[in-house]
């Protein structure tokens, strides 16, 4: 079974047990949801496109393609460690079944003997997302980093990660946003397009 580091844990009973309220309890699901993702991708998509054309569609397409090889990755990952779920492995945690939120008994035991907690594909998605959005729109840089913030932060208060799954998915999102930002940079540079659409902001 994958170990889980007392630290780890620790932080996943503070997340998702003791930081708890009906504002939260609203909120945090929706930043789990993939569609979010999309709705984001699809409004920056259509503002930018209307205004730099060619350069940006095709930016969004390698976007989309990172984003699709950022959860193929983790899925690959997690099926090879086969971390369990919280929501399958540690009692007390709150997790919500049918949109309805449920808290498993203190005195549980696993109910499975591998799983796919690690590491989140949620939050890869939404760091190779963040990255290259920053990276192409500078004036961003300063909010866009509080999606993947509030992405990683509701999978935990759903028990559906521990905090380790979290940073494995952000440092793996990261990793492949980067890449594809350096092949971004080659097929700019052989189309004579604009590396960033707009100035960064001193």
């Amino acid at each position: 079974m994958f170990p889980t580091l007392p630290a780890d844990h620790a932080l996943l009973l503070l997340l998702n047990q003791d930081w708890r309220a009906p504002v939260l309890d609203l909120l945090l699901p929706v930043f789990s949801m993939r569609s979010l993702l999309f709705a984001i991708l699809s409004v920056l998509m259509v503002w930018r496109c209307r205004k730099h054309g060619k350069g940006q569609t095709l930016f969004f397409i390698l976007l989309v393609l990172a984003m699709g090889l950022a959860d193929l990755s983790t899925n690959l990952v997690k099926h090879a460690v086969g971390r369990l779920r919280p929501e399958n492995l540690v009692g007390g945690t709150y997790h919500q079944q049918s949109e309805q939120w449920q808290r498993l008994p203190v005195d549980m035991k696993p109910d499975r003997e591998r799983g796919t907690s690690f590491p989140s594909a949620h939050a890869a998605n939404s760091a190779a997302l963040a990255l290259m959005a920053a990276m192409l729109w500078p004036r961003l840089r300063k909010g866009i980093w509080a999606l993947p913030l509030l992405v990683g932060w509701s999978r935990v208060y759903l028990g559906k990660h521990f905090p380790t799954d979290v940073l494995g998915g952000w440092l793996l999102g990261l990793l492949v946003g980067w890449l594809f930002w350096r092949l971004w940079r080659v097929v700019a540079k052989r189309l004579c397009l604009q590396l960033r659409a707009e100035p960064a902001q001193e």
